[in-house]
């Protein structure tokens, strides 16, 4: 019987990858043949409808496999710590916590779906209600998943079990009481956030207790949700992360590594400065997600070492550049800020390119410096073999040139881009390098979903949040509350900074961006602040709170990454971390250094 159900059980796990990277597939395919189609002077009738209710599927369908992998994001420094008996408990309550808040999401998606879209209501030619059950869907089976991953045991999966029962009392029994338990249970999700309750459950819980502490219903969170994943621009959060997997997975990085070690390797710290380009290079594509120390630290701390760095330096710098690249075009962060703010995406990737710069400066030149004391090797420079290495990378140096034309010269759109981006890739590393072997296309599909499914789950219920943040007119009393307390616009910049940077080390970026963004829009605007200057003081504080101790993600990528203890990490990156707190100062009270480019380039 055992085997049976395990047989059953792993079957339904095959089909459920299958049917996500098959809808993965689709995302890639639309905008490429929208743009094919489009030069014959035609188009396929409903493309932006299918793409958008596809990545609908990726989100939740996504989702779903993360928690069968229990690959959420999560801050999670607190539970390390805790004895084994004390966590397992904790686990248990923690995974109570998720089952009760996806399951009171399942029950109010599941009512939206039903109340909110008719049978006459279509996307293209397919009606869009049977379409959408995947949102009750996809919490109901997130639910279920996190009942069945609590710790073994039969109490612990009591523990976990009773969520269930808990969100039937919140949403039949427990309305009228709401408001005297609103605060137990936001400290009781606040507590379980620092220890392992994934961000997604953290953002959906708090939503889910503001509406019903104001008497609202939770069915505004999923219908929040469609509202953002079927947003015109979402698309490119997973094509762009695709084919950020696509180079990560194949010898790009290698490449990457010969050509600016060709480059820089003859300066004073070329080492340095050759590992920073090529991790921003590479954070452009994959966003804030860690791919970056996960697939090039270990080839770029073997190189930096070999080259007369230390291991600490080495661990250092590729912390820090693990989130180096968030402000140069096509970073995802940027993209997401265009579309939560309305702030005009080619401007905020303009305004982007010299704060970008500078913050890569930093870093390198601490590398430079700490080249010149240590003597470490240095190449000769070699015109032949620099030309050499640039025609082996010269395919990957295209990527961006290639994005960046035809997105800004208006050829295609911000999606098509990102479909044309993945399937660039797919040909360069499969065709021409032949780094990727074409029956392992599958299987990068297969290991990118997790990640795609993990933010954008984030930004779905963080929409929810969101929209009471600014229902509720908090962002109106705070910006009045500012400009009668707070008379000096410096000072309000130096408590925005600090703010930020508290944030980055807590949430990650995508969420930080549909929670904090409308917080702090009409902050700026009572001060003056130009939108595109806010919106990279923003990213670059929240590229430093991912390498500031003692919760920054990249802290703890970098220890699982280089086998070092955290403590140890959070020493090395000290340095870092203060040169790259003098750039993020720079370019707050620096509007110059956002707005120059921009200025000069536009109207």
């Amino acid at each position: 019987m055992k085997k049976l159900l395990s047989r059953i059980t792993s079957f339904l796990c095959t089909a459920e990858s299958a049917i996500i990277a098959l809808v993965l597939m689709l995302i890639a395919l639309f905008p490429t043949l929208e743009v094919l189609l489009r030069t014959a002077k035609s188009g396929i009738h409903g493309s932006s409808e299918y793409i958008q209710h596809l990545v609908l599927w990726i989100a939740f369908g996504g989702a779903m496999i993360t928690s069968r992998q229990e690959k959420h994001l999560a801050v999670s420094a607190a539970i390390n710590s805790i004895p084994v008996p004390a966590k397992t408990i904790i686990q248990s309550i923690t995974s109570s916590i998720s089952a009760a808040v996806c399951t009171n999401l399942a029950f109010s998606a599941f009512h939206l779906v039903n109340i909110g879209f008719g049978p006459e209501q279509k996307a293209g030619i397919f009606p869009i209600q049977p379409v959408l059950y995947i949102m009750p869907l996809g919490f109901g089976i997130m639910a279920a998943r996190f009942i069945t991953h609590a710790p073994k045991g039969i109490v612990h999966k009591c523990i976990a079990a009773s969520g269930t029962g808990i969100a039937a009392l919140f949403a039949f029994a427990l309305q009228g009481a709401i408001s005297r338990l609103i605060w137990p249970c936001s400290v009781v999700m606040i507590i379980g956030a620092f220890l392992g309750t994934p961000i997604f459950v953290v953002l959906g819980g708090m939503a889910a207790l503001l509406f019903f502490n104001s008497g609202g219903t939770i069915a505004v969170i999923p219908n929040e949700a469609y509202t953002m994943l079927t947003g015109p621009i979402i698309p490119t959060i997973p094509l762009f992360t695709l084919a950020g997997f696509i180079l990560s997975e194949s010898r790009a990085g290698e490449r990457l590594v010969t050509l600016f070690n060709m480059a820089f390797g003859w300066l004073p710290g070329g080492l340095a400065i050759m590992a920073t380009v090529v991790c921003a290079f590479f954070t452009t594509f994959t966003g804030a997600s860690g791919v970056t120390i996960l697939a090039l630290g270990g080839l770029l701390s073997y190189v930096l070492i070999k080259g007369g760095y230390t291991k600490n330096f080495s661990s250092g710098l590729l912390s820090a550049s693990g989130s180096i690249g968030l402000l140069f075009p096509p970073s995802l962060p940027i993209i997401l800020y265009g579309v939560v703010s309305h702030v005009n995406i080619k401007h905020m990737f303009i305004g982007g390119i010299i704060p970008g710069t500078l913050m890569v400066i930093a870093v390198a030149a601490l590398g430079i410096g700490n080249a010149m004391k240590s003597n470490a090797k240095r190449s000769t420079f070699d015109i032949k073999e620099i030309v050499s290495a640039f025609l082996g990378a010269i395919w990957e140096i295209l990527l961006p040139v290639i994005i960046i034309f035809l997105f800004f010269r208006g050829i295609t759109t911000l999606v098509e881009t990102g479909a044309i981006a993945v399937v660039y890739a797919l040909i360069i590393e499969v065709f021409v390098h032949k780094d990727i072997h074409i029956k392992n296309v599958w299987a990068i599909f297969l290991k990118c979903i997790p990640l795609i499914g993990g933010v954008l789950i984030i930004l779905a219920v963080a929409n929810g949040l969101s929209y009471f943040i600014v229902d509720a007119e908090i962002p109106m009393h705070l910006a009045a509350w500012c400009k009668e307390n707070i008379h000096s616009k410096y000072v309000f910049l130096i408590l925005l900074n600090i703010g930020l940077l508290i944030t980055g080390c807590f949430m990650d970026i995508f969420s930080a961006i549909m929670v904090v963004v409308p917080l702090i829009i009409p902050l700026a605007q009572a001060y003056g602040i130009h939108p595109v200057h806010l919106g990279i003081i923003f990213l670059a504080n929240l590229e430093l709170g991912y390498m500031t101790p003692p919760v920054g993600l990249n802290l703890f990528l970098s220890s699982y990454r280089f086998n070092e203890p955290l403590t140890k990490i959070y020493r090395d990156v000290i340095p870092f971390l203060i040169a790259l707190l003098v750039a993020v100062l720079l370019i707050t009270y620096v509007p110059w250094l956002t707005l120059g480019l921009l200025n000069a380039i536009t109207p």
